[in-house]
Order: structure tokens, then C-alpha cells, then sequence
């Protein structure tokens, strides 16, 4: 089983910038596409922003130009800067990361428990 942990989340005021960043562990993983999602309150989750092992990256609708993720494959982190953060931005964001598992060769679907932002106007 592959644990996220993230870390970074917290109350901020409108237009300042957040970072955010998620480390995976366990035994014997290969990680391909991480991620990040939130989701506010009374709303469904939905897709911030992925990236592959190999560097693509995939932005959720209405995220780009304010969301930047990257991921570091050799310490199998993931971080989302969040540039003038705005008070709709408010939501619990989660970290995702699916990919193999090499003892078993399962694939897994790990999310982690995530991290508050609140955005305060």
C-alpha cells in the first residue's frame, strides 16, 4: 500500500500564493500519474492539475494560469504552487497518485487525507 502525506495547506489571505506538497511512501511502487484534487464544501471533488512520470502535466478546467504542479519522481513527491489565491479557491485539497505495485504487481489508486485551504477575503 503507497501512503500520501500532504502538507502545506493553511489560511491565507486573498491574492497570496500557497504551496502545497505531497510525499508518497510504502515498499517496492512505481508511481505514474500524480495529482491534485479538491473539493469545497457541498461540492463533488474535482481535478486540479496531474502529471505524469514522464512530465505531462493535465490542468482542470478553469485552474490554469494560477496552478502550477511538478513532481520530483526520484523522492516521489508532488507539489501545487497557488498563485492569487481567491476565496473560491477555499477547499480541502487531496493528493492522488496511482501506479504499480512491485511485490504484487497491483495496480493502486492512493489518495491522501487531506489538507485545508482556506482563503479568507
Amino acid at each position: 500500500q503507497v501512503q500520501l502525506v500532504e502538507s502545506g495547506g493553511g489560511l491565507v489571505q486573498s491574492g497570496q500564493s500557497l504551496t502545497l506538497s505531497c510525499a508518497a511512501s510504502g515498499y517496492r511502487f512505481h508511481i505514474n500519474d500524480m495529482g491534485w484534487y479538491r473539493q469545497a464544501p457541498g461540492k463533488q471533488r474535482e481535478l486540479v492539475a496531474k502529471v505524469s512520470r514522464s512530465g505531462s502535466t493535465d490542468y482542470g478546467d478553469s485552474m490554469k494560469g494560477r496552478f502550477d504542479i511538478s513532481r520530483d519522481n526520484a523522492k516521489n513527491t508532488v507539489t501545487l504552487r497557488i498563485n492569487s489565491l481567491k476565496p473560491e479557491d477555499t477547499a480541502v485539497y487531496y493528493c492522488n497518485a496511482d501506479g504499480v505495485n512491485l511485490e504484487t504487481a497491483r495496480g493502486f489508486d492512493s489518495w491522501g487525507r487531506g489538507t485545508q485551504v482556506t482563503v479568507a477575503s
